[in-house]
């Protein structure tokens, strides 16, 4: 027989108290799920939508309300997210265990949604750099690019020299200067020479010679690689002059021959790179790459529609978005094809969409490798739930054009180019795209930055925030604690991002994220 105080301890392990106020989120009518804002345990009632939970929800994912037979559909934003694998009841939570993947026809219905996008009354302004062909800067480095791996030491060593963590006497006379930075790759032989994954390499490496965000450059290669430099500057469009200047380590003599040579280039540069001052030009300027990493159960509700609140307001005062990471759109694809504003433009992005599900395929690979283990963890349980969330950092304007990987972005508004989801690809293409800044939502707490564009992190929910405020810009959270409704985050992000803009430094950018974070797309097989 048990005790009266071991009855009544039992009891409470088998029934757990009741929680009359845990916290919910529906996000349509239709949908089959609520997301928690809550940890949700057995027995707790959810007085909104009339169920009783059944069985533990963790904060962030998704419960059930109401029956679902197996192989039927499950909608979280009134969109398809999965299909159960198993009977599903109310109360019940909803992930991997009991939701999959499966084939849908998508409605493309290219530009029927697309609308005129008011224009703001006055132009918002930033203090940017405006260069002498009138091109506009939102920071102002030396950069040092790598034809090959091979030469990847050299460049750090040069650059290095200059760090002012280091060497803080080296740019001490050149305060405008924002720093000598060195971005290294792992490509560049051993590929085929008239084949596409070269191509890209050097259509990267072309967008980074001539960014704004670089005052001069230095091309540095090894000298018998296949990504030769001549024919690198020359599919380009760049030659070797003032603020270009290109060597080998075989021309010039080895490793210390090649390293001094170079940081006699760079002291020479350092003068005219001083010479900038920033003025007044107007928001139009703006090329902003949209990144989410590390996403969890909250992206698609916070941190992704704020930044699309911000986008919205961007793209009102003239300036540029850019939506990327075409495996994370894949299933709410047909939600950007409507707002395309001609056909043509949709279909570009459905062309993109079919060209990686046959990459996959002759890969062996799926699309539905996505979401990760960390995405998982934090309530995604497909890549068209993650997919879904994703997209809102695109807000709600027109899709004016879509890009290949890297291609220079000509067009004002809302763009998307073709990328793989894996961040560091992806915003390299970006910045090499013309991306002047990056805005980076994240609600696992990643860690990145882009050199030299600098890089605007969004924590999604707030115990993030207070884990790692460290490494965050803004706390988006606020909109799920009710401190904030997603249009005054969105105008204050859009404030924030003028203000980095014009010079204010970022978290990232204070703790040095930006050199490592350089990583082309590498398509070529290698031999």
């Amino acid at each position: 027989m048990f005790s009266p105080t071991e009855e009544q301890a039992l009891a409470q392990v088998a029934e757990p108290p009741v929680r009359p106020h845990a916290r919910v989120i529906r996000l349509h009518a239709d949908d089959d799920v609520v997301i928690s804002l809550d940890q949700l345990v057995s027995g707790t009632r959810i007085a909104s939508e009339g169920v009783t939970v059944a069985g533990l929800v963790p904060p962030g994912h998704k419960m059930a309300t109401r029956a679902i037979e197996p192989g039927a559909a499950v909608r979280r934003y009134g969109q398809i997210i999965g299909f159960a694998s198993q009977p599903i009841r109310p109360g019940q939570h909803v992930h991997t265990h009991n939701l999959a993947m499966g084939d849908f026809t998508r409605d493309y219905a290219h530009a029927a949604e697309s609308r005129p996008t008011p224009l703001a009354a006055g132009p918002a302004t930033f203090q940017g750099i405006v260069r002498a062909d009138g091109r506009v800067a939102t920071r102002n480095y030396i950069g040092i690019l790598t034809s090959v791996n091979c030469s990847a030491t050299v460049a750090r060593a040069i650059a290095d020299h200059f760090r002012r963590d280091i060497h803080p006497e080296m740019l001490a006379d050149f305060p405008n200067v924002d720093g000598v930075v060195a971005l290294t790759h792992g490509a560049g032989c051993a590929v085929d020479p008239e084949g596409e994954g070269l191509a890209v390499l050097q259509r990267t490496l072309g967008g980074y010679a001539c960014h704004p965000n670089f005052a001069s450059v230095l091309v540095i290669g090894l000298g018998c690689e296949t990504n030769q430099i001549p024919r690198l500057l020359a599919t380009q469009g760049l030659t070797d002059g003032e603020h270009l200047r290109s060597f080998t380590i075989q021309d010039t003599g080895g490793t210390t021959r090649t390293i001094a040579h170079g940081i006699e280039q760079i002291k020479a540069m350092l003068p005219q790179a001083n010479e900038v001052r920033r003025e007044t030009v107007p928001a139009s300027h703006l090329v902003i790459g949209l990144q989410c990493g590390g996403s969890d159960g909250y992206s698609g509700i916070s941190a992704n529609p704020v930044l699309g609140a911000a986008v919205d307001l961007l793209v009102r005062h003239g300036g540029t978005a850019i939506l990327s990471e075409t495996p994370e759109i894949y299933g709410a694809e047909h939600l950007l094809t409507r707002r395309a504003v001609t056909p043509e433009v949709g279909q570009k992005l459905v062309d993109r969409i079919q060209w990686w599900e046959q990459y996959c395929e002759r890969n062996g690979a799926a699309m539905d490798n996505n979401p990760s283990a960390g995405n998982k963890a934090g309530g995604l349980t497909t890549v068209l739930e993650k997919s879904l969330g994703g997209i809102a950092k695109g807000g709600s304007t027109n899709l004016v054009e879509v890009y290949e990987y890297a291609q220079p972005v000509r067009a004002h508004g809302l763009v998307f180019m073709d990328t793989p989801g894996y961040d560091p690809v992806s915003a390299t293409g970006q910045v090499a795209g013309g991306a002047n800044m990056i805005c980076f939502t994240t609600g696992r707490g990643s860690a990145y930055g882009c050199a030299p564009s600098p890089s605007v992190k969004l924590a999604t929910n707030t115990a993030l925030w207070l884990r790692q405020a460290d490494d965050m810009d803004l706390n988006c959270g606020e909109v799920l604690d009710g401190g904030a409704s997603i249009e005054e985050l969105g105008a204050k992000l859009f404030q924030m991002l003028l203000d980095t803009a014009s010079g204010k430094r970022s978290r990232s950018e204070l703790h040095g994220y930006g050199q490592n974070e350089f990583v082309p797309w590498q398509l070529s097989v290698i031999t």
